[in-house]
């Protein structure tokens, strides 16, 4: 488990005005890592977001400035540097953050190295920060599960029964993860209309989201050897904004009785920039009361979660407003991401550097802070009034959709970017019909 450092100082300044502003996302004490090409540019290079601009890392690395055990950051991702393990991570960390701050472990002749790696994160496009290897949902919100259970199957059986004893989840399509500004195509698929014996085809009418917090896992495990909840803590690099877009309408129909399958697999959107856990050590906060205890193999003793407060909101095409549809925090998820990556190395799945582990919706206990819009509508039956007027149950084309996140500390906040995506018309049905 990370432990306080001096890269957590609250006191600790940037040379980078920008990165001393109390509303910047990117403080020296977050150093978050991702991916980007200078506009215009397919040049991908790993980075570090500072203030206002982007740290270089394959410049630092190749000048000297940064030093390595073997490039690791001459690539189009961060898996090399994952593959590093937690030691190199946190060396890499104190380092970035003695080369950026004032006082005396950053010398003007790294200063100068450093000032010279720097480009504007308005000059730049972002990119995937990792390769994906693997993509699993989890189902760890008790409010959102508790919700939707009361929804289709009523109170008294809100919960499934294994639900309190074992992190549910299903394994998603890597290749459908895309970053923050990539639109998404509303999906084709099946779909039963109430009252009809047949399904029909066409294109999705109840699109959603999913407001979540994705773990990027960085160290991996050997296929066939189980991981404790230490073990499974230490191999968590960091985490990003995740949307896991969702066809509602085509779930209810196709996901009895192996579970969702279309209806996940188009499009799922994470933030660019991934916040490392060590990072996030000064918001770590104990979870919820587990009851009944979990197995041994899922008990844990300590903080696990984090205090990370995030919001959703839509925007009507051609509307300059957006609606906040929620605000909720990371702290109350009934499972932790270390016991989610614990138990899914249990049965022996050999766990790969860059895999991405979604928490599950994000709910919390009132109807304003509830993660889709599946709740916040209850299943469309109370429609939301936006800002400029008109409503919603669901998603329209045109609406754009932007998950936000934040952890707060004294004097500075840790951001995350943003996870945004518009939704375009469907595609490629009239030749079906």
């Amino acid at each position: 488990m990370s432990k306080l450092n001096p890269t957590h100082n609250p006191e600790l300044k940037s040379w980078l005005e920008s990165a001393n502003d109390p509303s910047s996302e990117f403080p020296i004490q977050n150093l978050p890592f991702g991916v980007f090409s200078p506009r215009g540019s397919r040049d991908l290079r790993p980075g570090v977001a500072i203030g206002d601009q982007i740290l270089d890392l394959r410049t630092l690395e190749s000048e000297g400035v940064l030093s390595t055990p073997y490039p690791v950051f001459d690539g189009a991702s961060l898996n090399d540097f994952l593959s590093l393990g937690p030691n190199l991570w946190s060396e890499t960390r104190r380092a970035l953050s003695d080369l950026l701050s004032t006082g005396e472990n950053s010398p003007e002749v790294r200063r100068d190295g450093a000032e010279r790696a720097l480009v504007s994160q308005r000059d730049a496009e972002m990119h995937l920060p990792v390769e994906v290897r693997g993509f699993t949902d989890f189902y760890s919100s008790r409010e959102h599960a508790t919700n939707v259970g009361t929804m289709f199957r009523g109170a008294d059986n809100a919960l499934m029964p294994n639900w309190l004893h074992i992190p549910i989840a299903y394994n998603g399509r890597a290749g459908s993860v895309v970053v923050s500004g990539t639109p998404i195509r509303r999906p084709l698929g099946q779909t039963r209309p109430p009252g009809s014996d047949a399904p029909r085809f066409g294109a999705c009418r109840r699109l959603d989201i999913e407001l979540e917090m994705g773990v990027v896992v960085g160290s991996p495990s050997p296929m066939g050897k189980p991981v404790t909840i230490a073990e499974a803590d230490s191999m968590i690099f960091g985490y990003v904004l995740l949307n896991d877009w969702s066809a509602r309408d085509i779930q209810v129909w196709e996901y009895q009785p192996l579970g969702p399958f279309q209806a996940k697999a188009f499009a799922t959107t994470i933030s660019p920039w991934i916040v490392t856990q060590e990072a996030l050590a000064p918001f770590r906060v104990s979870g919820p009361v587990q009851n009944p205890v979990p197995l041994p193999y899922l008990r844990q003793d300590g903080d696990f979660n984090f205090d990370i407060q995030l919001s959703a909101s839509l925007q009507p095409e051609g509307t300059r407003d957006a609606t906040t549809l929620c605000r909720t925090n990371f702290r109350h998820m009934y499972w932790s991401s270390a016991q989610q990556l614990a138990h899914h190395a249990i049965g022996g799945c050999g766990m790969q550097t860059g895999d991405l582990l979604g928490s599950g919706t994000i709910s919390g206990s009132e109807r304003n802070s509830t993660g889709s819009l599946l709740e916040r509508t209850w299943n469309g039956t109370e429609p939301l009034k936006l800002q400029d007027g008109s409503e919603r149950t669901f998603i329209e084309d045109g609406d754009t959709l932007a998950l936000c996140g934040w952890s707060e500390g004294h004097g500075y906040r840790l951001g995350f970017g943003t996870a945004v995506g518009e939704v375009l018309p469907a595609i490629g049905h009239d030749w079906l019909d």
